[in-house]
């Protein structure tokens, strides 16, 4: 996994989590409503808080309005985008099947033919970009979210057809869709043609299931595509859930193993299975936060990386999803502490103090510090846990090059007079 591309590590596939909080936080400052519209259906979304999306709808809030028009113009593509651009052809023999590369691994200098590729920890082989698979799927759900949102909010038909055509190309469209599964993701040269933890790849998923649902009421998302997008999750999610690569990525112990189950839990969600995600969010106490996190709130097994804090940030935010998911099912993930003593709360806080002295981390960092990185979880926990002094800490920290889904909660939570970002 690359974490400097757009949707990795600290840079979560849309604007799903971080929109619900600007939405939670919205109600602390002053009113910017028009005047107030007849209510509307509260949509069915999981990552977005749908009571709080439908009222700041139904008030005409100009400046989330504003926003999520920006958002959505700035989706704007030359055309859709779908797996049957690139070049290569998978070892099926089928264009429809997703292929990657696994980035991190690099040709053998020991062979005459470079193979079996080996690996260089957190170094990006600018191979993997060569199949444009990974990059088209994460655009395509970033902006199938983006259009979704701005025409939820704004009732403006433009934003539903972009974001219909889109899914119909990606998804539908017997000349275009996408085979469900990823059997050929992040293959190693040599070595395999795909592996288990290609499926981190289709985590962006958790955006076309939110916006799904803020697509309901458009006429340009019709029963028929629905109905067909339905078959296409279930079947996705049955090759998730019994694959040899999907049970692999279920069994991983890190990060990978986390960002599994914000996918399955999002996909089971969509699809009406409350007792899979009950079982599933449950055992993530002791199968997660039990054995990633120590009492401490170290996360040994991302710390061993070569980025080492951004992949311990990286896991955080999988759990505060997944915990946001859990939400849904009643099954709470944000308080929980292991007997062993470690809890989501306590990863965070353990990181909090290398933002503001990036030099005092003790672990192998390739990239160099990412403390922005933080900004959202620490959000999302000032949310979460009703604490001031997470968004103190959250906003203290500039980042160089805001990421659009942090935008929209800086607006929303400017930064108190005289602060200063480290």
């Amino acid at each position: 996994m690359n974490p400097e591309s757009r949707n990795q590590m600290g840079l979560r596939c849309g604007v799903g989590a971080v929109l619900g909080i600007a939405l939670a936080v919205g109600p602390m400052l002053p009113a910017r409503a028009a005047a107030p519209k007849k209510p509307v259906p509260v949509p069915k979304t999981f990552l977005i808080d749908g009571s709080a999306l439908a009222k700041a709808r139904m008030d005409g809030d100009a400046e989330m309005i504003r926003l999520a028009k920006i958002q959505g113009d700035r989706a704007v593509q030359d055309g859709p985008v779908s797996v049957m651009d690139k070049k290569a052809v998978p070892p099926s023999g089928d264009k429809h099947d997703y292929m990657s590369l696994a980035p991190y691994f690099w040709p053998n200098p020991a062979t005459k033919d470079h193979l079996p590729y080996i690996r260089k920890d957190g170094q990006h082989n600018p191979e993997a970009s060569a199949i444009p698979d990974h990059e088209s799927f994460t655009r395509m759900a970033e902006d199938v979210h983006a259009w979704a949102l701005a025409y939820f909010l704004t009732d403006d038909d433009k934003y539903a057809k972009h974001a219909a055509e889109s899914l119909r190309v990606w998804f539908l469209a017997p000349a275009t869709r996408m085979n469900p599964n990823l059997k050929y993701a992040q293959a190693v040269l040599g070595v395999n043609d795909g592996r288990g933890t290609g499926v981190l790849e289709s985590r962006c998923l958790t955006d076309v299931v939110d916006a799904l649902a803020l697509l309901a009421r458009s006429s340009d998302w019709t029963a028929k595509d629905e109905a067909g997008m339905h078959e296409w999750i279930d079947a996705y999610f049955t090759w998730l859930t019994t694959s040899a690569n999907g049970k692999a990525e279920h069994d991983a112990k890190n990060n990978h193993g986390s960002w599994d189950d914000v996918q399955e839990a999002s996909l089971a969600l969509y699809l009406g299975k409350t007792d899979f995600v009950k079982e599933l969010v449950e055992t993530a106490k002791t199968k997660r936060i039990g054995l990633q996190i120590q009492a401490d709130g170290q996360q040994p097994m991302e710390e061993e990386r070569t980025k080492s804090f951004g992949y311990c940030v990286f896991n955080v935010d999988a759990l505060m999803q997944l915990a946001t998911l859990g939400d849904e099912v009643g099954v709470d993930l944000w308080d929980y502490t292991s007997p062993a003593g470690g809890s989501i709360r306590k990863a965070l806080d353990y990181l909090i103090p290398f933002a503001a002295d990036p030099k005092a981390w003790g672990h192998e960092n390739i990239a160099g510090m990412t403390p922005d990185a933080l900004r959202v979880p620490l959000l999302m926990a000032a949310v979460h846990y009703h604490s001031t002094a997470y968004k103190e800490d959250a906003l203290h920290i500039r980042a160089k090059d805001d990421p659009l889904q942090t935008l929209l909660v800086m607006e929303f939570m400017p930064l108190p007079a005289g602060s200063k970002g480290l």
